[in-house]
């Protein structure tokens, strides 16, 4: 009896690897093959440059303490809100 058990489940062990052997070879087969079908097929992304802004003279650049001050204030705020909001949940 005991013989039989353990056939049994070798037999078991070996159908179950088996299957998830052959179920991952064949999920990599499939893959593959999409890939290069996608390759193949699809159009090559378009890729376009980004032109940064050209600056003539420092004094063109608008960052200034006024400017400072203001976004310092804003961020303040924004910070102030949330926290307000989010106090009572």
């Amino acid at each position: 009896m005991q013989d039989t058990l353990m056939q049994q489940g070798l037999e078991l062990l070996l159908f179950g690897m088996g299957t998830v052997f052959f179920f991952l070879t064949l999920l990599v087969i499939v893959t593959s093959a999409m890939s290069q079908l996608v390759l193949r097929y699809a159009p090559a992304p378009v890729v376009q440059e980004r032109r940064s802004p050209v600056v003539s003279s420092p004094e063109a650049i608008p960052t200034t303490i006024a400017d400072d001050t203001q976004l310092v204030a804003v961020i303040s705020a924004a910070i102030q809100q949330y926290r307000s909001r989010h106090k009572s949940q």
